[in-house]
């Protein structure tokens, strides 16, 4: 096989911008002499965090509203790395910010891409297990409303009409094999 040459950037311009995003127009030329103009959104600074926190034989998910989709969906707590912060420290502040509870065992399953052509963004995926009780205000516009549902049961969870993003079905499919691995 051989070794692929990544494209050349010839020009980068943000085209577009907003309180939360800025579009870049950027130009390649490939290997073979072609030149294309894709967008995307500008390279983010900052990762994120997906918490699948573990309360003895339950999951605890949380109901978020979503504007994208314009409606609530059932997933896991998650949120940016602040500055300063490593995935671990930020999965421990999102628990508590959201589910009030910290976590005396955090692991790291994986770190995933998310639709790698338009974004940079990396969401790594925690699982939060050994759980105690703790509070921090979080930036939600609403109080956060909790689902335990049965690890016995959680691969049901694809079939939930209110989980589906891709992100929370990733986790899902990292804690099954999590689980597996420690039997």
């Amino acid at each position: 096989m051989t070794e692929l040459k990544k494209p050349k950037i010839l020009n980068i311009q943000d085209v577009a911008q907003s309180k939360l995003f800025s579009i870049q127009s950027v130009d390649l030329e490939f290997s073979n002499g072609e030149k294309r103009v894709y967008e995307r959104m500008r390279p983010a600074k900052r990762e994120a965090v997906l918490i699948v926190p573990i309360m003895g034989d339950n999951l605890i998910l949380i109901r978020e509203y979503a504007v994208g989709i314009e409606s609530y969906e059932l997933g896991f707590p998650k949120g940016a790395i602040d500055p300063g912060e490593i995935a671990i420290e930020a999965a421990q502040r999102e628990l508590k910010e959201e589910i009030g509870y910290g976590a005396n065992h955090i692991v790291q399953l994986a770190k995933l891409t998310m639709s790698p052509s338009y974004f940079s963004s990396k969401m790594n995926i925690l699982i939060a297990q050994d759980l105690y009780s703790e509070k921090l205000e979080g930036d939600e516009p609403e109080p956060l409303q909790q689902e335990l549902w049965p690890i016995s049961r959680m691969m049901e969870l694809l079939e939930h009409p209110d989980f589906n993003e891709a992100r929370n079905i990733s986790a899902l499919f990292y804690l099954e094999r999590y689980l597996k691995s420690i039997k």
